[in-house]
């Protein structure tokens, strides 16, 4: 169970500008003849909707999928065989939706008075009500304009959200909903580039780096970052070897709009990132009949693509909301660029390749990490790339594996079809993985499951200790199979890498 799921914005950048030259010699200052805009669908003080009376299908639909799969708290927990009269038996399913958060949350007003414990939940549960109605509103949303590159001259602060906002010019953040959204939007490519730049919070002096994490990361700040006093250009990297970044097991991550990755680029102007979503949740771009009335822009044949994604109208229309349960749905389709072409015959997986800007190309591929591992294991360096890995569940048990020894699952990080030969073949790299999870009990069971595998443990050395990540979501993502589990994205971090040997000459 990751919990990792991304309400996928769509939203650009948006200037507005002064049109001084109409159509057919007319001119239009402050563009007052343009058509007006969508009114907003929700007010600022209209946000708070009952599930089950929510403006929004998406909204409703997750209302009813959580009122089919979450347990009615008191009925699980028993309190003394609590029966229901009018069926005589237990009920387990929620039905009843709090007035005061909206979320189905008990079977029957009844239970919801005698909970107790509710109350601890409701003030968040009401809080993601507002957000996911104010993602819907139809307002302009702010705190998706994403800044331009940043000037040589002026440094950024990796201290915290509000620093970090501050100095790289964005909007001002005004209530926390707009953090709360920000910080969602943000949370992946921030913490890659939190950790990788020079200013970054995580130092020996607060003992988050170890002395190998220095020498890891002082590898790859030498390719980062230019030499003092140099200017950090676009320029000044002509000459730099490509940065690369595996991503191993993405799911949300990998259906960010690539604008929101080129956030990375503007920390590093002098680099040229290419970035690998691999795992088998990957989002793929749609097909190119899918896209209607859309140009086709690429040369590849359709049987390229075959394999790629399936059309919409085989699938169906797509159901409004698919439930988060234990195991999260792949993420719709992404949008085909014009420079999205297939990278099937490269890889010899679902795959495709966008090269995005002259710092950024972005590389998917829908496979397991050990069917393309091949294809890179001899050409890792230490000193050009990393391993990124969100929220893997190393220590949750395997949905497909049962253990030799007893019969029973076994974990995730010792399942041969999941993280068992993954992560050995990472550690042999001797290049840096980093690690995030979603609370203090999920990093500490990931942590745990490492001394389990004889391949894995003794195996590995830390380079960043566990600890709560600056840059992790600040929004609470909800279970749909219980609405008392929440968690933040990216909450917490660490970092290991293959564990090195000195050899010693004439011994």
């Amino acid at each position: 169970m990751s919990l990792r799921r991304f309400v996928n914005p769509s939203f650009r950048l948006r200037v507005p500008s002064v049109n001084f030259q109409g159509n057919r010699g007319r001119r239009q200052f402050f563009n007052f003849a343009r058509k007006p805009k969508s009114a907003t669908v929700l007010g600022e003080d209209d946000l708070f909707h009952p599930f089950s009376e929510s403006p929004f299908p998406a909204v409703k639909a997750r209302g009813e999928a959580i009122r089919s799969l979450a347990p009615c708290p008191i009925c699980s927990s028993g309190h003394g065989g609590h029966m229901h009269a009018e069926t005589g038996t237990k009920a387990l399913g929620v039905k009843f939706e709090c007035p005061d958060c909206g979320w189905p949350t008990h079977c029957s007003r009844e239970h919801w008075e005698m909970d107790e414990e509710h109350a601890k939940f409701c003030p968040r549960l009401q809080e993601v009500n507002e957000d996911e109605h104010d993602l819907r509103s139809g307002r302009r949303m702010h705190e998706f304009e994403l800044p331009g590159p940043q000037a040589y001259e002026e440094a950024i602060s990796f201290a915290n959200w509000d620093l970090f906002w501050y100095t790289r010019g964005f909007s001002s953040m005004d209530t926390e909903r707009s953090r709360r959204h920000a910080s969602k939007l943000l949370t992946y490519p921030l913490t890659i580039g939190s950790v990788l730049h020079q200013n970054s919070g995580l130092t020996p002096n607060n003992h988050r780096i170890t002395p190998e994490g220095s020498r890891s990361l002082a590898a790859l700040r030498t390719v980062l970052h230019v030499a003092p006093g140099a200017p950090d250009t676009e320029e000044a990297g002509i000459t730099k070897p490509q940065i690369r970044i595996f991503i191993l097991g993405a799911r949300a991550e990998s259906s960010l709009p690539p604008h929101v990755w080129e956030q990375l680029c503007m920390l590093f102007p002098s680099c040229h990132f290419h970035l690998y979503f691999i795992g088998l949740q990957v989002s793929l771009p749609r097909l190119q009949n899918d896209l209607g009335s859309q140009v086709q822009t690429s040369t590849q044949s359709p049987e390229d693509y075959s394999a790629v994604a399936k059309p919409t109208s085989e699938q169906g229309k797509p159901p409004s909301y698919v439930p988060n349960v234990y195991e999260p749905p792949t993420p719709k389709p992404i949008a085909r660029l014009k420079r999205t072409r297939s990278s099937l015959k490269l890889y010899g997986v679902p795959s495709y390749t966008i090269p995005y800007s002259p710092q950024l190309t972005i590389t998917g591929m829908q496979a397991n990490y050990m069917e393309v591992h091949a294809q890179f294991q001899d050409t890792f360096d230490p000193y050009t790339d990393l391993f990124f890995l969100f929220s893997p569940g190393f220590g949750f048990p395997s949905p497909l594996s049962l253990s030799e020894l007893d019969g029973k699952r076994c974990l995730q990080i010792a399942s041969p079809t999941e993280w068992g030969p993954v992560v050995p073949a990472l550690l042999a790299t001797r290049c840096a993985i980093f690690i995030t999870g979603f609370s203090p009990a999920d990093i500490e069971r990931d942590i745990l499951s490492l001394d389990q595998v004889p391949d894995v443990a003794d195996e590995f050395e830390w380079i960043v200790t566990p600890g709560e990540n600056p840059f992790g979501s600040e929004k609470w993502e909800v279970a749909d199979f219980d609405p008392r589990v929440m968690v933040k994205t990216n909450w917490g971090l660490w970092g290991i890498r293959g564990k090195g040997r000195e050899v010693q000459a004439n011994y």
